[in-house]
């Protein structure tokens, strides 16, 4: 079997969507071949690499820390590999000016690294043009939250040597139409999220150009109309996909249930994942939120305010797991939702899946009775991650 960083010509195990043994065959990175196999029925599944298109941070490395650096980007990198993920967009939150440009060139020297930077989607700035408001705001920090500019939006793709793709904006800032005009027409989407915006702000936005809604549902007051808010406009608007938080802990049960069915095309899940993401179960000292506890069912929150979450802290392997337990749908249509649909979104190849011609961005895992374990992880065809055994 080859080792970890070393090409392989094939792989075996059941497909994950037929159940069927099969291998497939790897070359220049992408898959040749898909073929029946009689020595893949054993506990192993093969499936495309999640693509997860929302991460600040992962085992213990803070990407909106200002002494980010290269080794940590590896290290979190390696990790997101250790869980599945062959694709990921980092991403910087609401931080004063300078803050915003020093992040976003954390990235840049990723160039250099052809493996590490090809699971790089690109950067996604979420603010720092969103609510001011509390609870639309999030945890976001008042202090950095400003009116959209486009200047310095383009000072950051200077910085990340245009690594970025992706601004969440909130429509109740008057110019936040033509932002979005601006940033289109350059090819960076722009998505609505934390706001309060009202129906026709939120209309003049997607006419403008937006085609997504941050982790919809969350960024928002914790009670709105029951008929009119911006949760139902997004819902409605079928010209935005939806990118979700599916750990069961961000959107109840039912709630994620009718989303799914809403968006039943255009939505795909993020884990939104903390710098507490694949960390133990414990107490930690935040950078946002301070003093927060972590539960063994992945539950971020407050330790003082229990009812109050402290951000998303479960791996994107971990809530596919989780949704599937609980009825969301099937374990190969949640994984859909978590690979190949974000891969569609940002025009991935990786869209592909299991087809011939598709990257070689490949998974092999098992399940038991409580947990999703990864034993393999393929990125254009060379193994990146290999499980010990035992």
């Amino acid at each position: 079997m080859p080792k970890e960083g070393e090409a392989m010509p094939s792989i075996e195990g059941r497909h994950y969507q037929t159940g069927q043994p099969i291998a497939i065959d790897v070359a220049e990175g992408r898959i040749a071949a898909v073929r029946p196999s009689t020595r893949g029925n054993g506990p192993w599944w093969i499936a495309p690499g999640f693509v997860d298109a929302q991460v600040n941070g992962y085992r213990g490395i803070d990407f909106n820390a200002l002494s980010l650096n290269q080794v940590q980007i590896e290290e979190a990198v390696n990790a997101l590999w250790q869980d599945g993920v062959t694709s990921f967009m980092p991403t910087i939150i609401t931080h004063g000016e300078d803050e915003m440009i020093v992040l976003s060139r954390r990235w840049a020297g990723l160039k250099d690294r052809s493996r590490l930077f090809e699971s790089v989607i690109g950067l996604h700035w979420e603010g720092p043009f969103i609510s001011l408001e509390d609870g639309p705001r999030g945890a976001h920090p008042k202090a950095g939250v400003r009116s959209p500019d486009l200047e310095l939006v383009m000072q950051g793709q200077r910085a990340s040597e245009d690594l970025i793709r992706l601004v969440t904006l909130s429509p109740e800032w008057q110019e936040a139409p033509s932002l979005t005009r601006a940033l289109v027409q350059l090819g960076i989407r722009v998505a609505i999220g934390h706001t309060a915006a009202n129906s026709a702000e939120i209309a003049a936005v997607v006419d403008a150009g937006a085609t997504l809604s941050t982790h919809l549902g969350n960024g928002s007051h914790p009670y709105l109309p029951r008929h009119t808010n911006y949760i139902w406009d997004q819902l409605a608007e079928d010209r935005l996909w939806a990118s979700v938080i599916g750990d069961g802990h961000h959107l109840p049960w039912p709630m994620l249930k009718v989303l799914l069915r809403a968006k039943a095309k255009t939505a795909y899940f993020v884990s939104d994942a903390t710098s507490l993401a694949g960390c133990p179960p414990g107490s930690y000292a935040a950078p946002v939120g301070g003093k927060v506890q972590l539960n063994a069912d992945g539950r971020l929150f407050l330790a003082d305010h229990p009812e109050i979450l402290a951000g998303s802290a479960m791996p994107l392997k971990d809530a596919v797991f989780r949704m599937a337990a609980h009825g969301m749908g099937s374990l190969a249509a949640l994984w859909d939702l978590a690979s190949i649909r974000p891969a569609k979104f940002w025009n991935l190849e990786a869209a592909g899946g299991l087809a011939v011609g598709a990257p070689a961005d490949l998974v092999c895992f098992k399940l038991d009775a409580n947990a999703l374990i990864i034993g393999k992880t393929m990125k254009c065809g060379t193994v990146v991650y290999q499980r010990e055994e035992g």
